[in-house]
Order: structure tokens, then C-alpha cells, then sequence
């Protein structure tokens, strides 16, 4: 994915989970030769993925954006997310 993809799909999320007065949390994960994860939790509580090549450009495409910040998967982070019952059905059906 391109770097201005990248930047696309982060601002959309945040267009339609963001605040004007909270920031959109951004956790980059690596995720081996695919490249980097960046999950990013919404102030509503919902959760995003996008797709960079490696963990350097998806950091600075988290540092780019506006209205997110670079996050940990620490305890405000994992509170601040909303699972509903679609994603925990689905997450079930991929285990078995």
C-alpha cells in the first residue's frame, strides 16, 4: 500500500471516529516480512487496521496524521476499544 494510501485510510477513520477534542489511539505492530500492522481505536470505541510495508513508514504515516497519536497496547488503550458481538462471532469462527 502506498504511503498516501496509508494516509487516506487513517484520515477516513478518523473522519468517522474521531473527536475534534480526543485523539484516535494508533498501536503499530510488526508483523514479520508482510510488513507493519497499524490498529487504530477510534474515541467511540471501534478498531481499524491498515497495512504498511514496514514498521518505519507506518510510524510515520501515525506521526503524519492529524487528530491521532502513537500508542501501546497498555490499559487505556485496551479499555478504550468496543468489541461487539458481529467481531466476537467472527473471531470465533476463525478458531474453530
Amino acid at each position: 500500500m502506498s504511503d498516501q494510501s496509508i494516509q487516506k485510510r487513517i484520515a477516513e477513520f478518523v473522519k468517522a471516529h474521531g473527536k475534534a477534542d480526543a485523539v484516535v489511539k494508533a498501536v503499530v505492530e510488526p508483523i514479520g516480512r508482510a510488513g507493519a500492522r497499524i490498529v487504530l481505536v477510534g474515541v467511540d470505541g471501534a478498531m481499524g487496521d491498515v497495512m504498511a510495508k514496514d514498521v518505519e513508514s507506518a510510524t510515520k504515516a501515525v506521526e503524519a496524521a492529524a487528530g491521532v497519536e502513537q500508542a501501546e497496547w497498555d490499559r487505556e488503550t485496551t479499555a478504550g476499544t468496543k468489541i461487539g458481538p458481529a467481531h466476537r462471532r467472527k473471531m470465533a469462527t476463525m478458531q474453530s
